[in-house]
């Protein structure tokens, strides 16, 4: 199965910001995350509009083409949880930061800026940083299908053993 893997990508889901109000004065926020067949979810923040998560999620690499999709609810206990917008994140503006020679780079040196366009979900300018040896895409993105709200993540690529590298991985998909 390994060589079937390209790697593991960590998300990093930092924080909300201005979240829809779902409940009566607030919201229970939790994010959604999905990469393909791949499921995993936050913890529930009670009654903040500005949750701070802080959580890493672990997700495994099969194709740069697969997009990763972070949905917002809040959640309730006597009906189904209300939507509270969505975000898309495509991983291969990320992985083409990759490039030889990166490992001379200082850390906090940025490789990329990736702007916002009507084909992202990037709130603003998203710098794709070096530091110790990977690069960290920092990325605020504006949840769609709701009145307001905006996600700060962070994508970091981790190598596993055994597995293709993401050099090799931009080779293919060229």
């Amino acid at each position: 199965m390994m060589d079937q893997i390209y790697g593991v990508l960590k998300l990093r889901i930092q924080r909300g910001i201005n979240l829809a109000i779902r409940d009566l004065r607030s919201s229970d926020p939790y994010v959604v995350v999905s990469m393909g067949t791949q499921k995993l979810k936050t913890k529930i923040m009670h009654k903040d509009l500005n949750p701070e998560w802080n959580e890493e999620l672990t997700l495994m690499v099969d194709d740069i083409k697969t997009p990763i999709h972070l949905k917002v609810f809040d959640k309730d206990l006597f009906s189904a949880d209300d939507e509270m917008g969505e975000a898309v994140i495509d991983i291969k503006p990320y992985v083409k930061c990759w490039n030889k020679g990166l490992e001379k780079l200082p850390n906090g040196c940025v490789v990329k800026r990736i702007q916002p366009n009507e084909n992202n979900y990037l709130a603003e300018e998203s710098p794709c940083i070096w530091h110790n040896g990977t690069i960290i895409q920092r990325m605020l993105l504006k949840l769609r299908n709701v009145e307001c709200g905006e996600l700060l993540c962070e994508l970091e690529w981790l190598s596993v053993l055994g597995s293709m590298g993401l050099l090799e991985l931009q080779h293919l998909h060229a």
